[in-house]
């Protein structure tokens, strides 16, 4: 069950797939605050979803407006982009999870989304196919897109403390972990 509202602002990243914006939603919903997720700041609102990208200026406007004044979550990677939409963060929880689970959840989610769009034959077969190879190479060290290696680049430049977590483990305790963090800081 929900508590009251706190001003607790967190952000929470990782690879996609790794649970980012699942853990976003149930924190968000057990603090009582909004939820942010940064793949509708990123893209355009087209059809099919996820192929323009907004310019940066405007990203952080739409980031801005769905925080609010009071605390948020912001799910998603701001790595090169963003990181004045959480200048004010309080904690930066840290998702990993295995590659083969990652590829297997997005196929899931894909389905779900677009169903025989992505499937040989459909409009979104090669957007399909291009991003799951995208999303296959976040652990390749050689990698530049998002990326392991960028990822805790960035966390190491970070001032607020970061809470790593394992995207396998329940949602549920990963929520628990996420609220002792913030007791444990007096967030």
């Amino acid at each position: 069950m929900p508590g009251p509202a706190t001003e607790s602002r967190i952000h929470i990243t990782g690879a996609s797939g790794s649970g980012v914006s699942t853990l976003g939603q149930a924190v968000a919903a057990a603090l009582c605050v909004p939820f942010v997720d940064t793949d509708d700041a990123f893209w355009m609102p087209t059809n099919p979803r996820f192929t323009t990208k907004r310019p940066v200026s405007e990203r952080l406007d739409v980031l801005a407006q769905a925080q609010g004044p009071g605390g948020w979550v912001v799910a998603g990677s701001l790595c090169g982009w963003g990181d004045r939409a959480i200048a004010t963060a309080d904690l930066i929880v840290f998702l990993s999870a295995p590659k083969r689970q990652r590829i297997e959840r997005l196929r899931r989610r894909e389905r779900a989304w677009f169903g025989a769009r992505i499937e040989p034959g459909g409009d979104m077969e090669w957007i399909h196919k291009e991003f799951l190879a995208w999303a296959a190479q976040y652990d390749d060290r050689h990698f530049t897109g998002r990326s392991r290696v960028m990822h805790e680049t960035w966390l190491m430049e970070q001032t607020v403390p970061v809470l790593r977590l394992q995207g396998t483990d329940d949602v549920a305790d990963l929520v628990a972990e996420v609220r002792a963090r913030l007791v444990e800081n007096d967030l």
